[in-house]
């Protein structure tokens, strides 16, 4: 970005995370230079900006591609930040800055959350360049890197931040957007329920934490041995965009169909859902229909959200479609099985075993070529940090800043020997 012209960057920022991260990080833009505007299609996302280079949307959904066209000539950008590359408004912006030269920098939760928060250019998830590297390719980047992998930080606290602002957020849009009449959630379902599930979520999470902790403890003294799904949201646009199936019903069914088949006895499944699960998909339900039709009752559990640690310090094997909670079943050096496009989906350690055969004698993967793996993406796209608590938030904004203004981007930066220096996680404030 910052070495590709003599002029200074023209940055154009859409949708970030709910909160103040894509504020912070447009002032620290504009202190080291950059001039940065920030395209809003809802209150929530106007409420969230308050600084100058605000610039509204109000026309219709149909319209954005060319307007994204002329804010691009308007203002001369020359490069184009957001918060996940799968939505309609993102998908359109980022075709449109590619065919134009622009820089396209995506962020997205951590690939190895809930740690790190990912920064990549060009896309992310399914159309990440991770999908098109080798271990081996990793290696040789790495030959670069003298960096010993870094250790996981303190926890950061930010769930509650999270549901927060995904709640105000969505109480903004719910209450105050008539100046944006034509704004459409790229969600399933309306703004209004989406802001009652955060609201349901907030109040009950009480009740949640006892009710997980039940439920953990049973599974925990069972003493049986068990198989671990990892659930996602169904409405997560990774599931969507990078699976092939058309719901979490779907996927669930799959693998109770496939663990009467081939599962040992004696063996259990545990299905863990995502901590930020809101039953609009029914999935508990769902579980518990399909366990009693295949006469599994007895061996089929439900936690609600919540540590994954916990489970899978004690569990044979796991499950998932593209969940990052991949990377910490492999991280454990436990098989897993993932039927989605995902960055982790190598074959030195993703099982290609049908699923009824993993059950019954699951592959274990290669460790080290894990370790591997997870050191590149340490030295590359992974950045210290998170995006709703002020203290991650802060980690965050002191690494990844530099990496946004850098002419390379973060692959390519550790083979030319450029890549940003890592902060050693044990200081972390």
């Amino acid at each position: 970005m910052g070495i590709k012209s003599d002029r200074p960057p023209r940055v154009l920022m859409l949708q970030g995370p709910h909160g103040p991260f894509f504020r912070q990080l447009g002032d620290m833009l504009c202190k080291a230079g950059a001039e940065v505007w920030r395209v809003g299609f809802n209150r929530g996302d106007q409420f969230f900006w308050r600084r100058p280079g605000y610039i509204p949307y109000r026309g219709r959904a149909e319209d954005w591609p060319n307007t994204v066209d002329a804010l691009f000539d308007e203002h001369e950008i020359t490069d184009l930040v957001l918060y996940g590359d799968a939505r309609p408004i993102h998908a359109q912006a980022i075709a449109a800055a590619k065919a134009r030269g622009i820089t396209v920098h995506v962020f997205e939760e951590g690939y190895l959350r809930p740690y790190w928060a990912t920064y990549e250019r060009g896309g992310s998830n399914g159309h990440s360049r991770l999908m098109e590297m080798s271990v081996d390719d990793m290696r040789t980047a790495l030959a670069r890197s003298k960096m010993e992998q870094p250790k996981a930080p303190a926890h950061w606290g930010d769930m509650r931040e999270h549901v927060f602002y995904g709640a105000l957020y969505h109480f903004l849009v719910l209450a105050l957007n008539r100046p944006y009449r034509n704004f459409r959630s790229h969600r399933d379902i309306s703004v209004a329920e989406e802001f009652k599930l955060y609201l349901k979520r907030l109040l009950l999470m009480p009740w949640h934490a006892l009710e997980r902790r039940i439920a953990t403890l049973r599974i925990r003294h069972g003493g049986f041995p068990y198989h671990l799904v990892l659930m996602q949201l169904e409405h997560d646009a990774s599931f969507r965009a990078h699976s092939d199936f058309t719901s979490m019903t779907e996927f669930l069914t799959l693998c109770l169909d496939s663990f009467a088949r081939g599962a040992p006895r004696h063996h259990h499944i545990v299905f863990k859902a995502h901590p930020l699960e809101d039953e609009r998909a029914a999935v508990a339900s769902t579980i518990r229909q399909t366990a009693r039709r295949l006469g599994l009752s007895g061996r089929v559990h439900f936690v609600r959200g919540g540590k994954l640690a916990q489970l899978l310090d004690a569990a044979r094997s796991a499950v998932t479609v593209n969940s990052t909670a991949g990377q910490q079943v492999l991280w454990r050096g436990l098989p897993l099985k993932a039927f989605g496009r995902a960055v982790y989906s190598q074959p030195e350690f993703v099982s290609d075993q049908p699923l009824t055969e993993f059950f019954a004698t699951p592959s274990r993967p290669d460790s080290r070529a894990y370790r591997d793996y997870r050191h590149y993406l340490l030295e590359t796209s992974q950045i210290p940090g998170g995006f709703y608590s002020a203290r991650g938030r802060r980690q965050l904004l002191r690494q990844v800043t530099d990496m946004v203004l850098s002419g390379e981007d973060p692959y390519d930066a550790l083979v030319s020997g450029k890549a940003a220096p890592r902060q050693q996680l044990a200081a972390v404030e």
